[in-house]
């Protein structure tokens, strides 16, 4: 955990995407002598990593985005995942000796998922438009159910050596219509137990944390997809969240939970790196060749990233086609966005946890087909994907000068139309519903001088960084001089000190908003 800190320290002061460093350094850590070779039980990660990653994901998304960019999210998450498992098996099954159709569909679900983590890291140095950022965000939630859909039906495929359509088509339809059917349903049974239980905020946190586990392992019982149970769960809960869960639970989960996805993430991208020497030792055993390995590698990464680019323009022809006959959301998407929507595919855990999933044998006891090459190939695309792209896609956004987002309004309009909003509901909602209330008390009445003045001023100037650092001393000083009253005056409540001081923190972070 010291370490994985000490990375992303490193990480941000150079400014390089933490998944990077950390992929790298758990390379260069194993192989240090001494250190033990480590071995990752795949279905601990799946159950441990996998539900509460997704549904923080749900949680942070817009439904609201992900609704208006519905159709090139679904196109990439499903059909642009189906394609790229697609060109992998034909790729494989010619150019790796041994490899069959199945075993080529196998690794295509493997590694065609992007890693959204990856990317997500990547973006929060540079600004890109919204709506590329939100397209990202929707299609990582869906692309890790579809290409484990993939996957399973490719495995059962190389155990049986056999493919039964109607039975896959019934299996297909079950996973994807259980697992958003037991998601909605766990999510509702879970929203009730908030609002009918009585619980406070430790309590309501907690239960965020059981809320994805319980989910996913629901829905993996019965056989259906655990990834979009979740998915589904979290978006349904996080859509009506403000009708569950208090503003204290809230304000307190948002904290808890970006630790701990910060933990786990940091603990996902250090154990790839530590996995190598069990993954080139497989190798050896198999007297695969290193070099052939890495060329096998290379190839299914260059197949990736060439498929995702022309998959990104071909939705832009779909898209200049479809306007003519439809109301599409972007009618003019041109051609910079998705070549940035190409080169964010970099892959990651939900690749390297299917491949270790792989069983090491067969039913009939027979060793499984090029496991170890599987690994090792999927290693080597998570791998150059993070550092190729990785590394890259910040300096592809600067030259590409994007330009501001046309599909929303400006920054410092949208403020302003909110904060005059807000202020004219409230003056409304007090003269009406509360007139009485109002002549009555002054502090109603100071608030309504407020929200007045709020209408009727010239928009406030944005703070400048000089006046923020002032603003943040001040508060600093108001601290200092609260815990130098605590430590002097015997007769204030140490209680009601702490109150003021966490009233001096809410100011602090409200300042650093602005």
């Amino acid at each position: 955990m010291i370490l994985i800190v000490l990375l992303i320290m490193l990480a941000n002061t150079i400014r390089v995407a933490y998944p990077v460093i950390l992929v790298v350094a758990g390379l260069l850590i194993s192989f240090f002598p001494g250190v033990p070779v480590l071995h990752m039980d795949p279905e601990l990660i799946f159950a441990l990593f996998l539900p509460p990653l997704l549904y923080e994901a749900a949680w942070v998304i817009s439904w609201r985005e992900l609704w208006r960019w519905r159709r090139i999210i679904g196109s990439f998450a499903f059909v642009v995942v189906f394609l790229t498992a697609m060109s992998v098996a034909f790729v494989a099954n010619k150019f790796i000796p041994g490899f069959s159709l199945a075993l080529g569909f196998l690794l295509g679900g493997i590694v065609s998922p992007p890693d959204a983590v990856s990317a997500s890291a990547i973006l929060k140095f540079v600004k890109v438009p919204r709506r590329m950022s939100s397209i990202l965000e929707g299609e990582s939630l869906l692309n890790d159910a579809s290409s484990l859909i993939i996957f399973r039906f490719a495995l059962i495929s190389v155990g049986t050596g056999q493919f039964i359509w109607h039975q896959a088509a019934l299996s297909f339809v079950w996973m994807v219509v259980g697992g958003v059917g037991i998601g909605l349903l766990v999510g509702w049974m879970f929203m009730m137990a908030h609002k009918k239980l009585p619980t406070d905020a430790n309590m309501d946190i907690i239960m965020t944390i059981i809320t994805p586990y319980f989910i996913y392992i629901v829905a993996e019982e019965v056989h259906s997809s655990g990834v979009l149970a979740v998915v589904s769960g979290g978006l349904f809960l996080s859509h009506f969240q403000h009708r569950f869960l208090s503003s204290t639970s809230r304000l307190r989960g948002v904290n808890v939970w970006q630790s701990f996805v910060f933990v786990l993430n940091g603990l996902v991208f250090l154990l790839i790196g530590l996995e190598l020497p069990e993954i080139t030792a497989g190798l050896r055993a198999d007297n695969v060749s290193f070099n052939e390995a890495i060329g096998y590698g290379l190839l299914i990464t260059a197949l990736l990233i060439l498929g995702r680019i022309l998959s990104a323009y071909g939705a832009v022809i779909v898209t200049i086609i479809a306007r003519n006959f439809i109301k599409v959301a972007d009618p003019n998407p041109g051609f910079k966005g998705p070549l940035l929507l190409g080169w964010t595919g970099m892959r990651g855990v939900v690749s390297l946890a299917a491949a270790l999933s792989i069983p090491v044998q067969l039913s009939d006891g027979s060793p499984f087909p090029h496991r170890n090459l599987i690994l090792f190939i999927t290693f080597v695309v998570i791998l150059t994907t993070l550092l190729l792209q990785g590394l890259t896609l910040p300096l592809i956004i600067r030259r590409m000068k994007l330009g501001a987002d046309k599909d929303y309004l400006p920054e410092e309009e949208a403020h302003e139309t909110i904060r005059k909003g807000l202020a004219r509901n409230g003056i409304h909602h007090l003269q009406t519903d509360y007139a009485q209330h109002l002549q009555r008390h002054k502090s109603l009445q100071q608030m309504a001088i407020k929200w007045n003045a709020t209408l009727t001023e010239e928009p406030d100037p944005a703070m400048s960084a000089e006046c923020k650092a002032v603003c943040i001393d001040l508060l600093e000083r108001q601290r200092v001089w609260l815990l130098q009253m605590n430590r002097d005056d015997q007769h204030l409540d140490e209680e009601m000190i702490r109150a003021y001081l966490r009233q001096i923190d809410i100011e602090e972070e409200k300042l650093r908003f602005l």
